[in-house]
């Protein structure tokens, strides 16, 4: 949408008018500027040759994502094995895996489908809000859990004083409360900033970075800002992860027996695989300056924070998790008593 300002003149105009986008003008800086009730987003898609078959594939992914974390924050509700501290911490895992993915693609699927990606002011700021409180929150729940397992392993006898259930509550109410601080600073500021050019997202969600390119005003002291607190929201916390599965990796290649080394060792692997997806993404978006990343790149690394991740991680945190894949056949077992009855 290209909007033509003139100095000397009181009117603007656009030269295309996008579907549910609201234009008027308003009188800015000495010229008039278009200012709009709703954003276009682009689309996930919109880059791509292959639309259909993508699409298809972020819609299954997303079923998969949605069903693993369900069914794996009811049986963690359900079974009494497994109300320990590492279950506690991975159910509040769940619940942010299960939320960030129906922030982006419940919006994005139906706009894909008519042909549209309209979103109001409102909806930009409430997907800005809900996606920094939980992406910041994952972070920190990821710390905790790696410091939950370097207790369990490297200090197993202190371990039910060190991981009791006060300790795991204040964890878990920190990360939220961060998460709450971090997005309503963020979307605020963010938001603050007047759009009075294009509205196009070039992006299948509203998100800091992205937006902050539309913006007609100098916003290179906050970008600089959201650079300089990445290192304590994301530098920070990677670095802590990396020091407790340095310590449990150590521990663990000291163990005599062959078989629970290696099986020590592949699941330590898959948790830092999947760490470093999230963290490595992120710090991607969010502490490398704009400037030197395409919107086609920003769509991918996004898709790896706000559905890739989420969709692995109930894979990957129960699939070599005795106790979990016990309490799925109880509860199975038991719907198959009740339909035979």
């Amino acid at each position: 949408m290209k909007i033509i300002c003139h100095p000397m003149q009181a009117f603007c105009h656009s030269s295309a008018v996008l579907p549910a986008a609201k234009v008027h003008c308003v009188k800015h800086g000495g010229c008039e500027s278009s200012v709009a009730s709703d954003f276009i987003l682009v689309g996930l898609f919109s880059h791509s040759g292959s639309r259909q078959l993508l699409f298809s594939l972020v819609a299954v992914m997303f079923v998969i994502g949605l069903l693993g974390n369900t069914v794996l924050l009811f049986l963690i509700c359900v079974d009494s094995w497994l109300h320990m501290p590492m279950c506690f911490l991975l159910s509040q895992l769940s619940l942010f895996d299960i939320g960030c993915p129906m922030v982006t693609i419940p919006k994005m699927a139906p706009d894909f489908l008519r042909g549209e990606g309209a979103i109001s002011y409102g909806g930009c700021a409430a997907q800005i809000f809900f996606l920094t409180l939980m992406g910041v929150a994952e972070g920190i729940l990821l710390v905790l859990m790696s410091h939950d397992r370097y207790v369990a392993v490297c200090q197993p006898l202190q371990y039910p004083v060190l991981m009791r259930c006060q300790v795991c509550l204040l964890m878990m109410g920190s990360s939220w409360v961060v998460g709450v601080l971090n997005a309503s600073i963020q979307t605020s500021i963010t938001l603050h900033f007047p759009y009075c050019a294009s509205r196009i997202v070039d992006h299948f969600f509203c998100e800091v970075p992205v937006l902050l390119k539309l913006s007609c005003a100098d916003t290179s002291a906050y970008e600089m800002a959201l650079s300089t607190s990445g290192v304590l929201i994301l530098m920070l916390p990677l670095s802590l992860i990396a020091t407790s599965y340095g310590h449990m990796l150590q521990a663990v290649l000291s163990m005599r027996s062959e078989e629970a080394r290696h099986k020590a060792v592949t699941t330590c692997s898959l948790h830092i695989t999947v760490v470093e997806l999230f963290y490595d993404a992120a710090v991607f978006m969010y502490m490398v300056p704009g400037a030197y990343h395409s919107p086609q790149q920003d769509n991918v690394v996004s898709l790896f924070y706000s559905l890739v991740t989420p969709t692995l991680n109930p894979l990957i945190y129960s699939l070599r998790n005795r106790k979990v894949w016990m309490a799925l056949v109880k509860v199975l077992s038991r719907a198959g008593l009740r339909q035979m009855c």
